[in-house]
């Protein structure tokens, strides 16, 4: 296949490269497409973290004030935008009226305001739902890429008309990041930072929100073990909430020697190394960036099927998965399970090799297939 000129891709995002789990994964994708000659990218935001010269970035204006006219200020200004400079494709990670390709990185708005956080619709949520709902009828509408198989589920019960474009694109995950550390030497130096005995089974834990991350099932299933088994594991906390509500929670269940609470942690990357187990049994992940990551450092997992990442985790090759609705028990035996050795580590060599096929390379490679085909330069 012989380009004539690169294809001009528009990718649509409110705030480029900054903190947030979708502008995560838009960055990481749009950086690395930007590498690719056979792509001019530019990039429709109102904000983001720096300008890399291989891409070209539109200001694309929001009102914020009054704050339901926030999305659809977006919508309409990014419509302008693609409308004046004629895009071969638009790539949009948002809710906009005019896109060939759509990333649906949550579930639609009206189900996780009323189905996921059990609240009524404020003027935000549905003046949100709305634009949704018409993006949704756009004529150049291609391809719906969910980024789970929970997502698209929620996504085709909402709008069905639309279930023969859907298709679902997992993130990717930096696996050079591991390859560049020594494993033992991270292993060594998180544990000594956190006084953690280098012979203890640590379970790693990671989230910004602890309660939908349920901290306090994994506590409770902690507290759990028999004595022998809880003797030897380090629950190791990484991320933000409310530390002293489950610090006393900790002493509660008598299990306060065994918790350490290490806050915000901004390199990720030598703590994955340092763990044995990762368990994260949410009340809802679209997908679980940090599941991902967890594997690809080679650790077995402990997740819940409402979690995205779950089409990652084959139960007892690559870790564990519990119900939705876990009971306390059901954390505990999944834990007992990891107690021991060669179990662990046998899910944990799976779980790294899986990890491979969502390195960011692959993901990017795929992507690059699908630009090409919605641009007409090979046959769909």
């Amino acid at each position: 296949m012989i380009l004539k000129r690169p294809i001009k891709v528009a990718v649509a995002i409110p705030k480029y490269g900054l903190v947030g789990g979708a502008e995560g994964f838009v960055f990481e994708l749009t950086e690395r497409l930007a590498e690719n000659r056979a792509f001019e990218i530019h990039v429709l935001a109102n904000r983001w973290r720096r300008q890399n010269p291989d891409i070209v970035f539109h200001k694309i204006h929001i009102f914020p004030f009054p704050r339901w006219i926030k999305p659809v200020s977006y919508a309409i200004f990014a419509g302008r935008e693609i409308e004046q400079h004629g895009f071969d494709i638009v790539h949009s990670h948002e809710r906009i009226f005019r896109t060939d390709l759509l990333t649906f990185h949550g579930i639609p708005h009206r189900a996780w305001v009323t189905k996921a956080r059990r609240k009524t619709m404020s003027l935000f949520d549905r003046a949100t739902a709305w634009v949704e709902k018409k993006g949704m009828g756009c004529e150049t509408l291609h391809r719906i890429l969910p980024v789970s198989g929970l997502v698209k589920e929620e996504l085709v019960a909402a709008y069905p008309q639309v279930s023969s474009k859907v298709s679902v694109h997992h993130p990717g995950v930096s696996i050079r990041q591991f390859r560049k550390l020594d494993n033992e030497s991270c292993r060594a130096e998180i544990r000594r930072r956190h006084g953690i005995k280098s012979s203890d089974v640590v379970i790693l834990f990671v989230g910004m929100n602890f309660g939908i991350k349920r901290l306090s099932l994994l506590m409770r299933g902690i507290a759990g073990l028999s004595e022998t088994a809880k003797s030897r594991v380090t629950l190791l906390v990484a991320g933000k909430g409310d530390a002293a509500r489950y610090r006393n929670l900790a002493a509660t269940l008598g299990i306060d020697d065994r918790v350490v609470f290490a806050g915000v942690v901004r390199q990720m990357a030598p703590y994955y190394l340092a763990g044995d187990i990762f368990a994260m049994p949410s009340r809802f992940d679209t997908f679980g960036m940090a599941v991902l990551e967890a594997m690809a450092a080679g650790l077995p997992v402990i997740i819940t099927r409402r979690v995205g990442a779950r089409d990652l985790v084959m139960p007892g090759i690559h870790g564990l998965l519990l119900p939705a609705e876990p009971l306390d028990t059901e954390m505990t035996a999944a834990l007992a399970m990891m107690m021991d050795d060669g179990n662990r580590r046998r899910m944990g060599e799976n779980a790294k090799k899986a990890a491979r096929e969502y390195s960011w390379e692959k993901v990017v490679d795929r992507m690059a297939i699908l630009y090409h085909e919605i641009a007409g330069d090979i046959d769909v």
